[in-house]
């Protein structure tokens, strides 16, 4: 993961024996500025047009269950198949607060940690393989972070600055990255980078535990 103490990124020899800088394994990559950073989430019509007419999440979004964010944008593509898969047809950037952020952080636990802990927290975070335009899985990884019912109040009411529908640009960037216009597929992506964390976040965030 970034941080200020985070290690250098990864080497590795490519087959011309050149040495390549390879992204660190754990880290958070995403769109931010100094006050927010966007997320993406992938819902039904139903409730992304509830949702934009309303400025945050209201009926038929379940109040009552975790919700998922992602911070990685090509990840959120193979997961809702770029807008195809049925219950996922629309994707949201959803763009919310740093401090909101990290404190859903600070109440993390890890996925894999004893199933009591997990079972209690506030907030889970996983880490999947991070994923390439075409879907392929890449040697680091990408980061979830599930909000729940303790938390999701907080999540749709106060750390939400605004949202943005990106169906009709990801549906675009599929339709150019099938027809062999991979370049110009990406400069639809959204910018990422390595993302600051506290110390003690990165620590309580790590695959170690």
């Amino acid at each position: 993961m970034s941080g200020k103490g985070e290690k250098t990124a990864r080497e590795a020899h490519g087959a011309d024996g050149r040495v390549r800088r390879m992204a660190p394994r754990y880290q958070i990559r995403a769109d931010y500025d100094a006050r927010t950073i966007v997320v993406y989430q992938a819902y039904t019509p139903a409730i992304a047009d509830a949702a934009l007419r309303a400025g945050r999440f209201v009926a038929p979004f379940s109040f009552r269950r975790m919700t998922w964010i992602k911070p990685s944008f090509r990840w959120l593509m193979h997961r809702s198949n770029w807008a195809r898969k049925p219950g996922q047809e629309r994707v949201l950037a959803v763009r919310i607060t740093r401090e909101g952020w990290e404190e859903a952080l600070s109440r993390a636990v890890l996925t894999t940690a004893d199933p009591a802990a997990v079972a209690e927290a506030a907030v889970h975070v996983q880490w999947d393989p991070e994923r390439s335009p075409r879907g392929a899985a890449l040697n680091h990884y990408s980061i979830q972070v599930g909000i729940g019912r303790q938390l999701i109040r907080s999540f749709t009411d106060d750390w939400i600055v605004s949202l943005t529908d990106l169906t009709s640009q990801v549906r675009k960037a599929a339709s150019l990255t099938q027809t062999g216009h991979a370049a110009k597929a990406q400069r639809l992506f959204p910018a990422e980078r390595a993302y600051p964390l506290p110390r003690a976040l990165e620590n309580r965030l790590s695959s170690g535990g």
